[in-house]
């Protein structure tokens, strides 16, 4: 039916759903009310098989003597069967190769000294003496810190007003 309606529609450049839609509907009267849904899925189906064309929203009668378009992206791998003769290495297996059971220990590494004292990486925080939250000195200790988060509330004394 769809293949009937472009030919039947004769547009130069091909005929879109729309049209191939309402040309259906007004030959061949009760179609289902799914019919628009399953004229997508039949387009498709006739696209993919190589029966139309799909260029410009359009689509169009393959011509038997044009050449094939290639489409966009990488084109596919060939499915074709290897020759009986080809040998196909297998796959390199996943992970660390195991070690060899025959290969004598490696000597333990030795620490050479790189000529300074210091050792590697990010120097240790040196705790710096800061005033507290009653505004009295703190004296820093190495190891003490002080508590993280928003510091607690200060509450007021409670003092007594006589009348």
């Amino acid at each position: 039916m769809i293949l009937k309606a472009i030919e039947a529609l004769n547009e130069e450049n091909g005929s879109n759903k729309s049209s191939i839609s309402k040309y259906l509907e007004s030959t061949w009267g009760g179609l289902p009310q799914g019919h628009k849904a399953l004229l997508n899925v039949h387009l498709a189906k006739l696209r993919d098989n190589g029966e139309l064309v799909f260029w410009k929203n359009n689509y169009t009668k393959r011509d038997p003597n044009a050449p094939t378009r290639r489409g966009r992206g990488r084109p596919p791998k060939s499915k074709d069967p290897l020759a009986p003769d080809t040998v196909v290495a297998s796959p390199k297996p996943r992970g660390r190769p195991p070690k060899d059971p025959n290969e004598p220990p490696r000597p333990p590494k030795v620490k050479t000294p790189n000529g300074s004292s210091r050792p590697r990486g990010r120097p240790r925080k040196i705790a710096r003496p800061t005033r507290g939250f009653g505004g009295t000195p703190i004296v820093s200790v190495a190891g003490s810190r002080r508590p993280r988060g928003r510091p607690p509330k200060m509450k007021a004394p409670f003092t007594e007003i006589t009348v």
